[in-house]
């Protein structure tokens, strides 16, 4: 597991968002039903308005941590300079707190890989995060089950892949990244 992280300092404890990169944050590249990451950073296609929805939950008090699974390297399908200059020229173009990534294939069996929780519990320790008041925000099975697992409240894109969805249910489901950060700010004013 590698921490990438932006700028900031860790402080009291706070909220935040766990956001997937690929299908979340920016256009992930669909193939037979099947998401797939853009094939480096140049094509990289951010959703229009990212930049400022984040901002919205930065306003908002929430530490924005971008946490990706990129199984590609250890399959030997993608190079691991191919995906730190995707996840730089994330960092760069989005306000995002960090970046956590998985370079591990499912069969490694690591803790940081989604569905398991270990890059959300390594930017909580980093960023002293309330994992009980955050969000995982993701478009597949796997973000929603790490979120679960972390504890945090999940909020489920449905981007209309051919793969199994959550089960159980994220906590809330929309269509876009717009949604999701309503669903969240809306939430937060509920909160007494």
């Amino acid at each position: 597991m590698a921490g990438v992280t932006g700028g900031g300092a860790p402080g009291g404890r706070r909220r935040a968002v766990f956001l997937d990169r690929d299908g979340v944050l920016n256009i992930a590249e669909v193939r037979g039903g099947k998401p797939y990451p853009p094939a480096d950073a140049a094509s990289m296609r951010f959703y229009p308005g990212a930049r400022e929805l984040l901002g919205r939950l930065r306003a908002a008090g929430f530490v924005l941590l971008c946490v990706t699974n990129q199984p590609d390297v250890a399959r030997g399908t993608r190079t691991l300079e191919n995906v730190r200059a995707m996840n730089e020229r994330t960092l760069a173009e989005l306000p995002l707190d960090g970046l956590y990534v998985c370079l591990h294939d499912g069969p490694a069996g690591c803790p940081c890989r989604k569905p398991r929780p270990g890059m959300l519990l390594e930017g909580a320790r980093e960023w002293n995060a309330d994992l009980s008041r955050s969000f995982m925000v993701g478009d597949r099975a796997g973000d929603v089950g790490a979120g679960r697992a972390a504890g945090c409240r999940t909020v489920f894109i449905d981007r209309g892949y051919a793969e199994p969805r959550p089960d159980p249910p994220a906590d809330r489901e929309c269509a876009g990244l717009r949604e999701a950060v309503e669903i969240i700010l809306e939430g937060e004013r509920r909160q007494p």
